[in-house]
Formats: C-alpha cells, sequence, structure tokens
C-alpha cells in the first residue's frame, strides 16, 4: 500500500498518541518527536528500540506491524536482487525509497546507502503512516458487516 491515499489529516490525527509512544519508549522529552525528527539521528532510538516502539504501536493502535514491514513496502515490485546488490541500495532501490518515504527530507538519501543504514532514514512521520497503512489494511480485510 503506497502513501498516496494518506492525508495530512490522517497523520494529524494519530500524531499526538504516537508522539507520546516515542518519547515514552525513548526516554525523551515530548517536545522533541515531531514529525521530520529522525528517530536514529534526533531522538537517539537504537535498533532495539524500533521493535520496542513497533510493540507499543501495536498496543496503542491495535494494529499488527509485520517485521521488517517498511523495509518490504519500500521496496514494492522491486525484487531483493534489484533493490540491493551486495548491501548496497540501487539506483531502482534508492528512486523507490525516495518515493515511499516521501517525508523524509531528499538530502537525507545517499548514494551507496547500505541497506543497514536505511532505519537510520525514518521518521517520526514514517511510524505514523505505517499505522495508518496498517489501519487500512485491517478495514479492508474486514468481513463486510
Amino acid at each position: 500500500m503506497s502513501n498516496a491515499n494518506i492525508t495530512n489529516e490522517e497523520i494529524q490525527a494519530i500524531f499526538p498518541k504516537v508522539a507520546d509512544t516515542m518519547a515514552d519508549a525513548l526516554a525523551c522529552d515530548l517536545e522533541k518527536v515531531k514529525l521530520d525528527a529522525s528517530l536514529i539521528n534526533d531522538l537517539g532510538a537504537e535498533s532495539i528500540d524500533f521493535l520496542d516502539i513497533i510493540f507499543r504501536l501495536e498496543r496503542g493502535f491495535k494494529v499488527k506491524i509485520p517485521r521488517g514491514k517498511i523495509v518490504e513496502e519500500a521496496r514494492g515490485e522491486l525484487s531483493e536482487v534489484e533493490f540491493e546488490k551486495g548491501g548496497i541500495v540501487s539506483d531502482a532501490g534508492l528512486a523507490r525509497l525516495k518515493i515511499f518515504l516521501n517525508e523524509v527530507p531528499a538530502d537525507r538519501f545517499k548514494s551507496s546507502l547500505k541497506s543497514a543504514e536505511i532505519p537510520r532514514l525514518f521518521t517520526v512521520e514514517t511510524f505514523c503512516k505505517m499505522v495508518i497503512r496498517q489501519q487500512k489494511a485491517a478495514v479492508a480485510a474486514a468481513p463486510p458487516a
């Protein structure tokens, strides 16, 4: 599911709860948790924190977020081989990431981006969109009443 059908209103509606969750998980001031804040560079998150944040978001929003979902969705139609080669994101993969993670400032994308560095791109808004996509997927998968 793409980000194209996620509105700013939807993001703003869940942002306060996502921000509270992140501030609590990362033991940081709520004022630091802005939509464009990088979880790693601005808020000091470590890889283990991502699991905690996802767990808390799943509980708080009653959604299921499969591990690796952001990268899988970002890859889109590209195969793993088309997306990255030797641990480096390909030009096609980089172009796809820029579209999928359109909330990330363009200057954060660099050529020769290592696949392991993709989480450095994630912002608070990235997680807001992930929650919204999972909410919409759950509604779409629900049997008609």
